[in-house]
């Protein structure tokens, strides 16, 4: 289901930013007793692409490209927990896994059969899962400044269990942080390094509150704990090569993506991956470096 975008807080974002807010259609789905909402751009018949942001951002974080992908139909979804999604039960998880049959059964609500996928950071690892579980539903995979998580040992399992059992109730219990104001929770995020632009835009959809009980991000605490397992490094080279879409990681020059085993790694197992270094941040994908690789990601996505 979707409508047009109401009661946008354009103040502190660009031009550029506000009108593609202004433009992008609100959506919700029911999947799993959990609502899933997000932001849709773009003509109903165009190429489908499923926009996942990084973690504790939302669907806001692909205003600034999603627009320029001109013949596509872009839907970028608040995954679980954060934005104006639901936050899952106190029996749940939040392991990167858990999202993928989330986003199986939105392609199927969507209607598409087949589709590509856009991921930053957190999102980007996310959509390399789901092109490995489900490789007949993707035409192209593109990584943003994220494609696996590091390798743990198999014997780190019963240590990392552990902590999620120790984090668990601690994160069940705890209450968002409350700011004054609203700006004093986007200053929040740039003391955490996001440009002011950044944390203007994510905060469109991801802060919640008022002037008398304060100002919160829309985040469920557990997404900051522990998880229970993380994964071995026989499941990630296993997990790249089952991806048989095209694959373009875009990797930022000052991002997160520093590890050069790990892009290695990729490329010795994702079959058609083409790695394309970008001079920015690790949320280059909403700054004006992005305007650049535009025509370079419509190609992509454009070859068979």
């Amino acid at each position: 289901m979707t409508s047009p975008v109401s009661g946008v807080v354009s103040a502190g974002v660009s031009a550029a930013v506000a009108q593609a807010m202004s433009q992008a259609e609100e959506a919700h789905w029911e999947i799993d007793g959990l609502r899933l909402a997000g932001l849709c751009w773009g003509p109903q018949d165009g190429q489908p692409v499923l926009a996942l942001h990084g973690w504790q951002d939302n669907a806001a974080s692909f205003a600034r490209l999603a627009p320029q992908l001109t013949g596509c139909r872009v839907v970028a979804v608040d995954l679980s927990g954060q934005g104006r999604s639901s936050f899952r039960s106190a029996d749940a998880t939040y392991q990167i896994w858990d999202d993928v049959p989330q986003l199986i059964t939105l392609l199927d609500r969507l209607g598409w059969q087949r589709c590509a996928l856009l991921g930053h950071s957190r999102g980007g690892i996310i959509a390399t899962l789901v092109a490995a579980a489900a490789p007949q539903r993707i035409s192209h995979l593109v990584m943003l400044d994220g494609i696996v998580p590091e390798a743990v040992p198999e014997t780190a399992f019963p240590f990392q269990l552990g902590r999620f059992v120790s984090e668990r109730d601690r994160a069940l219990a705890r209450q968002a942080r409350r700011y004054p104001s609203r700006d004093a929770a986007v200053e929040a995020r740039v003391r955490n390094g996001f440009n002011r632009e950044c944390a203007e835009t994510l905060a469109l959809r991801g802060l919640e509150g008022d002037s008398e009980q304060g100002w919160a991000w829309r985040i469920d605490p557990r997404l900051r704990a522990a998880s229970a397992v993380k994964m071995t490094d026989g499941q990630i080279r296993a997990t790249l090569g089952a991806i048989r879409a095209p694959a373009l990681l875009l990797r930022a020059g000052r991002g997160m993506m520093q590890h050069e085993p790990l892009v290695e790694l990729a490329r010795g197992h994702i079959p058609q991956l083409r790695v394309t270094q970008v001079d920015g941040g690790h949320h280059f994908h909403m700054e004006a470096v992005v305007d650049s690789l535009v025509p370079d990601l419509l190609a992509f996505l454009a070859q068979d």
